[in-house]
């Protein structure tokens, strides 16, 4: 994942149409995983899952299982379909345990030493590991584990895990684990898979989602709720903040080893990250997207003929307006599902061509017509002066925008893809600023408050908030350990890179 340069940092190059056309323009979760243990064809599993997960990583894509035996693993960059479509790489994956891993990157490039699931061969026997989110002092534990001697293989945090865990002086696995937590700070679940169990884990504060389920006695392991839809098995719960769940022979076993913080999940997960079909701390995605919706026309509604999402991620918050304001809800934009990476070099003429790869005007909806385009954040803003235009081109005579998310003016270092503060236009330029660079006639964002009200909540208390907030707030509630060392590791040689 690519984090969050300091102020006065160089902002990187422009990547346009070199990974993903126009998705340079959004926040991206970092990486999807996925586990099962004690079933028959655990790999092909595991695959079905990490293909339900492909939205939280499209980079590249691991498995490793474990046959009783041996460990096997196959990664690769890409998508999961282009690692794991053949029979063959999946025949190789044998045993009736495996995890596995999406990962999303955008430093540098992304190769092969960073995709997980990581594997060591350690005292105890073999130990594979995949990681969602960021551990905050990644940079001070790779120094030291260095200066002792440690030699890293990756860019990646969970590799620090790993050499914590070899070089504890406790005696059992677990007990080297819980040792190895204690020492790193940080928003982050894994999955672990060793020659005895399946180990789960979710951060004291359980910033990062992780679920336990079951398929014909397996437990499963997933960052969401749909992993465990596509393989038909049955959701148990979700796994505790500073929760170990250690699924072995003798069934599921909960340990809670950390002393107990505020849970502060991620309100980004319902705003656009996890899947709308999934069910995230007991609350449906899709209702609460809805919800915003709702609170977005109850608060800044506007006379309009029509509510247009921006697809796909705003379309269900423009069922929510559309449906309070009593305004027809139409497909005013047409998205391409088949828009991947491009050999096509960004030049000036493609980018300013490039919206019309993934997203196109219906014209015969917009001619005429007032609209209010929903869409669920605006980041640097590049992507939505593009559609505004394009919705004006085809006609519109008015063109409103409302947003399902407050201002997104703060970087995250969890285990978001955040560009630079200099990088997010709410953190330059006021609404009226951005309304006119983004050339709407109106600009309009869901309060923190009403964003909590569509969640549940009667308000953002601001001495107990309900959810880790800080991409809008700023108010991080995981310590910042390596910033108050002196930057990001991404600005520094230490490079501490996360899952």
């Amino acid at each position: 994942m690519r984090r969050a340069a300091p102020p006065g940092s160089q902002p990187p190059p422009d990547r346009s149409l070199t990974t993903h056309p126009l998705d340079d323009d959004k926040l991206h979760e970092e990486c999807g995983i996925f586990g099962i243990f004690g079933a028959d064809d655990a790999a092909a599993l595991t695959a079905l899952g990490l293909h339900a997960l492909q939205h939280r990583g499209q980079e590249a894509a691991g498995i490793v299982s474990y046959d009783g035996r041996q460990f096997h693993s196959h990664r690769g960059l890409g998508h999961v379909a282009d690692n794991f479509e053949s029979e063959d790489v999946v025949g190789r994956l044998k045993g009736r345990a495996a995890i596995g891993h999406n990962r999303y990157s955008t430093t540098g490039e992304t190769v092969l030493r960073n995709v997980q699931p990581l594997f060591a061969e350690l005292e105890f026997g073999g130990f594979a590991v995949g990681h969602n989110g960021n551990l905050t002092n990644a940079r001070a534990l790779r120094h030291e584990l260095v200066k002792r001697g440690c030699i890293f293989q990756s860019t990646m945090d969970s590799e620090a895990l790993i050499h914590l865990i070899a070089t504890s002086g406790f005696a059992t696995l677990i007990d080297r684990l819980v040792d190895a937590l204690r020492q790193v700070v940080g928003a982050y679940s894994l999955v672990a898979l060793s020659n005895s169990a399946m180990i789960g884990v979710r951060d004291p504060m359980g910033v990062r989602p992780l679920v336990l389920g079951e398929l014909d006695g397996a437990p499963i392991l997933a960052s969401e709720t749909c992993a465990l839809d596509i393989i038909g098995a049955r959701f148990t719960r979700d796994v505790e903040p500073g929760e170990i769940v250690v699924c072995g022979a003798d069934g599921v076993e909960s340990l809670m080893p950390f002393s107990p913080r505020k849970h502060r999940p991620c309100i980004f997960e319902y705003i656009y990250f996890s899947r709308p079909d999934s069910i995230i701390e007991e609350m449906s995605v899709y209702d609460i997207r809805k919800n915003i919706g709702r609170e977005l026309s109850r608060e800044s509604g506007v006379p309009a003929d029509l509510v247009v999402p921006i697809p796909d991620s705003g379309t269900p918050a423009a069922l929510g307006y559309a449906h309070e304001a009593s305004i027809p809800f139409e497909l005013g934009i047409i998205r391409n599902h088949y828009v991947g990476r491009t050999f096509i070099e960004p030049t000036q003429r493609i980018r300013d061509l490039g919206v019309k790869l993934k997203h196109n005007a219906n014209r015969g909806e917009l001619a005429g017509k007032r609209v209010i385009l929903v869409d669920d954040s605006i980041v640097r803003g590049t992507t939505a002066r593009k559609i505004v235009q394009m919705v004006r081109d085809a006609g519109a005579t008015e063109v409103h925008m409302r947003i399902a998310s407050p201002p997104t003016m703060h970087p995250c270092f969890y285990g978001i893809d955040t560009p630079s503060r200099e990088e997010l236009l709410a953190a330059r330029m006021s609404v009226a600023d951005m309304r006119d660079h983004i050339g709407v006639d109106t600009l309009a964002y869901i309060s923190i408050d009403g964003l909590y009200r569509a969640a549940g909540e009667p308000g953002r208390d601001d001495g107990d908030p309900r959810f880790c907030d800080a991409c809008f707030t700023g108010d991080y509630p995981v310590a910042l350990h390596d910033l108050a060392d002196g930057g990001p590791p991404a600005q520094l040689s230490l490079l501490a890179e996360s899952a």
